[in-house]
């Protein structure tokens, strides 16, 4: 992958490689792979007595966003119920900058709820997508549908420009503005894809975005209406793709996912390298994986928005249903699949899990592995329930998780099982392999560390202070394991 951003020029590389130990964005790279290179890593620790803690942060009651790494800073998302600020109350996304060393507050970004009806921001979920970092930039998506490009230093070096209005963003709806202080974020500009690209997100925006070269390909968490009885805005895009350096609205896909989604688009896309030219892999709503060609030529300052040219488009399940998909909403038995995963690319391969929706379908969920050239499937492995998880594809072995609670070990090549895990409750977070260790979190707060490879072994478990929803991290000689309420940063002392 560093070849290939090496070829498209130095101004690509810069603007999306990740520095040598920092996790400055979701996944491995540019290819979403749930792997890190990071070495001396623990296998157990224990809050109770510190051992092989670094130090603990409090974050709000409830965070899906996983932590990301740049620059000294630990990012964040969570909600606003144990408040930093007392004049920013009541329920709100929360961003959260973080001293990696540390894990002191540097700065926060706390936006209000969006409305008109909880649907569109669910309550006290707060801001669930990860921040990506490059340079002294960060970008990421609030709770209110809005992707922002933030200043890495925040406000504590002034109000950097060119967007002035963050004391708009501070404020509660019919207030006037607030004045930033030293801890508030620096918005340097912010795109409204509600407003601007006519997106109806439901129940909560979520999304990390993937930068390429000049650009950032974001996913819109276009969905339902209140009702689920349909897709409230049919013909909005699914995935959008911005300047980053501007924020203006270049391109959309324009193969009508929104009208085939089930429940709403929460999958955000990969990068590959596929014939020596990079390509986009996007997992939809409503159930295809569909491959993009990057955007070359964006259209002039004014235009519409060009039209993003479609490689191939994989149905990961064919015999669905196709036509009024939404009278299966309930239906635990039979109905259409979607993705909530990131698909992920690996040596000419890539890697997805789909099914049945985890709140409104069917229980039946899978692995598939696809020629990432045309999309063809070379395997399928039955999962146990639903799937939130993105695979971690690492020495041959597939690591992925599932809803019933247990972690598989596929064999890459074939699809075949190698082994199961019990983890006694069901997973949303994603498994983190690194530093020969695979590292898994449940809904029940208990935290798995298995040995990579063929044979299982179990190292260590230990039940955590709440839920974990967040993908574990490693950067910099570190574990990050964020909880509902607390984001733990692990380093091995013994």
């Amino acid at each position: 992958m560093r070849e290939l951003l090496a070829a498209l020029g130095p101004a690509l590389l810069a603007a999306g490689a990740p520095g040598a130990d920092d996790r400055p964005q979701w996944g491995a790279g540019f290819t979403r792979n749930q792997v890190s290179d990071e070495r001396n890593l623990p296998d157990a620790f224990d809050p109770g007595t510190g051992r092989n803690v670094r130090w603990v942060a409090p974050l709000g009651t409830e965070t899906y966003s996983t932590p990301t790494v740049a620059s000294g800073r630990v990012f964040v998302g969570t909600n606003n119920e144990r408040p930093r600020d007392p004049r920013l109350g009541g329920d709100r996304g929360v961003i959260l900058c973080l001293d990696e060393r540390t894990g002191a507050l540097r700065w926060q970004l706390a936006t209000t709820k969006r409305g008109p009806t909880w649907y569109w921001d669910w309550p006290r979920c707060g801001t669930c997508s990860p921040v990506t970092a490059a340079g002294d930039r960060a970008y990421a998506i609030t709770n209110r549908g809005e992707v922002v490009c933030l200043d890495l230093a925040g406000m504590a070096d002034g109000n950097q420009g060119p967007f002035r209005d963050e004391g708009r963003l501070l404020a509660a709806p019919g207030q006037p503005p607030l004045e930033p202080g030293p801890t508030d974020a620096d918005v340097v500009w912010l795109f409204d894809y509600t407003r601007e690209a006519g997106v109806r997100q439901h129940d909560a925006a979520h999304g990390s975005i993937l930068l390429l070269g000049p650009h950032l390909y974001v996913n819109t968490s276009n969905g339902l209406n209140d009702a689920h009885s349909a897709v409230e805005r049919p013909e909005a895009p699914c995935l959008i793709v911005l300047d980053r350096a501007t924020g203006r609205y270049l391109a959309r896909e324009r193969e009508g996912i929104a009208r085939g989604t089930f429940h709403s688009n929460w999958s955000s896309p990969a990068l590959g390298e596929v014939e020596g030219r990079p390509r986009i892999f996007f997992a939809g709503g409503d159930g295809a994986v569909y491959a993009f060609e990057p955007l070359e030529d964006p259209p002039p300052p004014g235009a519409e928005p060009a039209g993003l040219r479609l490689a191939w488009k994989h149905d990961c399940d064919p015999g669905a249903p196709k036509e009024n998909i939404h009278r299966y909403i309930r239906n635990r038995r039979e109905g259409p699949s979607n993705i909530k995963s990131m698909p992920v690319f690996h040596e000419g391969r890539l890697y997805v899990t789909f099914g049945g929706d985890v709140w409104w379908g069917k229980r039946q969920a899978w692995l598939r592995c696809l020629d990432a050239a045309d999309g063809r499937e070379l395997w399928t492995y039955p999962l146990r329930d639903h799937c939130m998880c993105t695979p971690a594809v690492q020495g041959g072995l597939v690591y992925v998780a599932d809803s019933g609670g247990l972690i598989h070990c596929v064999d890459a090549r074939t699809g075949q099982a190698v082994w199961t895990h019990e983890a006694g409750y069901e997973l949303w977070a994603s498994t983190l392999v690194a530093d020969g260790k695979v590292y898994a979190g449940t809904r029940r707060g208990m935290f798995w560390v298995l040995a990579e490879g063929r044979e299982k072994k179990v190292l260590s478990s230990l039940r955590l202070d709440s839920a974990i929803h967040a993908t574990p991290v490693a950067a910099n000689g570190t574990l990050y394991v964020a909880t509902m309420t607390r984001l733990y940063a692990l380093a091995r002392a013994d």
